[in-house]
């Protein structure tokens, strides 16, 4: 009975008089370092009690602000290391912006947003910009981490450029593919880069010089055809070698289907397959050879130009458009179900993300 007829206990409305002002203002600066919460609540209290400027509420009025700017930062970034452990790219993107807004110079966000690509392919071009500043962070010195070592995140990182690139401008790829093939990391084992190399190389520098030899078909062999061809030639020689390494580095399930795929550019390349068997037991430990320099005059040896009918030799019996050789046959992405692409059209599926050390985001707010 006496619970139900108990009177309410009024809230008490606070006064801003000189008494209020003086407590109150105390409470937050004998609070303002060691008790950040407790000041944080006084100065509430009085600016909503108080609401005309005086001496004390421009302090206060700051603190406020970096309380709550501090509070918001956390908790995005909270969010952010949730999306991180969840694979949540599209997450990690867009919490990752708003890190980056107050702290752009982050390597780790930017890091982490960088690779969403290689989880999500429908992010590759949103994730390759942030791809590119991660780079140049790391390469200005700030920390590789939630990667295990520099040369990961580099490998890593310059291949989600690559892959950004593969479909519309597969020769710009090349050099982040080479690059990625060149650091001491995990993903210089993995076939799926060098049949992503030998990819770039067919839909790029080999389907252009092949498009434009075909003014010299139907005509009789001339210095200039010869040109032609040794500078196509040359393209298809890095393919091969490409190939071969992806050969060698597959597992037993996707072996012979790129082992075919490179027998048939080598022969017709070759004329023969002599060799070939070799190339692919000694070609990891050999250099990843670099672009090759166009050719402006013929090589003295006349084994660089095969004799041919004035078409360029290429996989697929000798047809002018190099894209359609046999780079294009070697099935689909190994790392997603057990056979390995070497996609012409640039279309292999991404390989798996490097994994991370045991790190996670380091956060550049700090309460002050």
């Amino acid at each position: 009975m006496a619970a139900a007829f108990a009177v309410p206990v009024l809230a008490q409305t606070k006064e801003c008089n000189d008494e209020f002002k003086s407590s109150t203002y105390q409470k937050w600066y004998d609070n303002r370092v060691k008790d950040q919460e407790t000041a944080a609540q006084a100065a509430k209290d009085y600016l909503a009690t108080c609401k005309e400027e005086d001496q004390y509420s421009t302090a206060l009025k700051k603190f406020v602000k970096a309380w709550d700017d501090i509070h918001a930062a956390a908790e995005v970034e909270k969010q952010f290391d949730a999306a991180y452990k969840g694979k949540n790219y599209a997450e990690q993107l867009r919490l990752g912006r708003l890190i980056l807004a107050s702290s752009p110079d982050n390597s780790a966000v930017t890091i982490i947003m960088g690779l969403a690509g290689l989880g999500d392919a429908a992010l590759l071009n949103d994730s390759a910009e942030s791809a590119k500043k991660a780079i140049a962070l790391l390469e200005g010195g700030k920390p590789f981490a939630p990667l295990a070592s520099k040369d990961q995140a580099l490998a890593f990182l310059n291949y989600v450029v690559a892959k950004s690139m593969l479909k519309n401008a597969p020769a710009d790829a090349i050099p982040y593919l080479l690059k990625s093939a060149r650091y001491d990391s995990d993903l210089k084992k993995n076939p799926q880069l060098y049949l992503d190399l030998a990819a770039a190389y067919n839909d790029g520098p080999r389907a252009k010089l092949s498009e434009d030899y075909k003014v010299f078909l139907g005509k009789p062999e001339s210095p200039e055809s010869k040109l032609a061809l040794a500078n196509i030639n040359q393209i298809i020689d890095r393919q091969i070698d490409a190939l071969a390494r992806a050969t060698a580095l597959a597992d037993a399930a996707n072996k012979k289907t790129i082992m075919d795929a490179l027998t048939e550019e080598y022969k017709g390349l070759k004329k023969t397959d002599a060799g070939l068997n070799e190339l692919v037991a000694s070609v990891l430990s050999k250099p990843l050879p670099d672009v090759p320099t166009p050719l402006t005059s013929l090589p003295s040896t006349p084994s660089s130009t095969p004799a041919t009918s004035g078409s360029p030799t290429s996989g697929n019996g000798g047809a002018p458009n190099g894209t359609n050789g046999s780079a294009n046959k070697a099935g689909t992405d190994q790392n997603k179900t057990g056979s390995a692409t070497a996609s012409g059209t640039g279309s292999a599926k991404p390989a798996p993300s490097p994994t991370p050390a045991n790190k996670k985001p380091r956060s550049n707010h700090r309460r002050g």
